[in-house]
C-alpha cells in the first residue's frame, strides 16, 4: 500500500507515518516544509501548500490511501488563513483523491472544532460542537481591529 500523510512531520502525522512504516507500508508526506525526522526515517517528502490544487494532486498521484491530518488549528489568526488551509485545502485533497481514484481517505479534524473557551482535557470524539466557534469570533475581532 502506498500512503500519503498530509503534514506527516506534525505530532499526529509523524505518529501515523511511524505506524505505517512499522507495518511495512510505503509512505510519503506532503507539508509546507521538510522535516528532519521524516528524512531520518527515509520518508519521501513533497513540499507544497494545501491551497495549491495542482501541488496536492501531484502529491496524491500513485497513492492508495491518503491520511489528511494537516490543518490550521487554534483560535488566533486571520479567518482567511483558516479557510484557505482547512476548507480549500481539504476540498483540494478530496478532489485529488477523486482525480486519481484513491478509494480511501482518512480525515482528522482539530480539537478547535469543539473548543468553546473551556479546558479541553479528557475530551474525545463525543464532545458536542459549541454554540459558537472561538476561532471565528477572534478572527473577526482581529480583522475589525485592523
Amino acid at each position: 500500500m502506498k500512503a500519503l500523510v498530509t503534514r506527516g512531520g506534525g505530532f499526529l502525522g509523524e505518529a501515523i507515518v511511524r505506524g505505517l512504516l512499522g507495518r511495512g507500508e510505503s509512505v510519503r508526506s506532503f507539508s509546507r516544509h521538510e522535516h528532519q525526522a521524516l528524512r531520518a526515517l527515509g520518508v519521501g517528502q513533497i513540499q507544497g501548500d494545501l491551497a495549491d490544487a495542482a501541488a496536492v494532486a501531484a502529491a496524491v498521484q500513485g497513492c492508495d490511501v491518503v491520511f489528511h491530518v494537516a490543518a490550521k488549528p487554534g483560535i488566533w489568526g486571520d479567518l482567511d488563513e483558516y479557510h484557505r488551509t482547512n476548507v480549500t485545502g481539504t476540498w483540494n485533497v478530496i478532489a485529488a483523491c477523486r482525480q486519481h481514484g484513491v478509494r480511501r481517505l482518512v480525515y482528522t479534524s482539530s480539537p478547535s472544532v469543539v473548543f468553546d473557551g473551556r479546558d479541553m482535557e479528557g475530551v474525545d470524539e463525543c464532545a458536542p460542537y459549541p454554540a459558537h466557534f472561538e476561532a471565528q469570533g477572534l478572527a473577526r475581532r482581529q480583522q475589525g481591529a485592523s
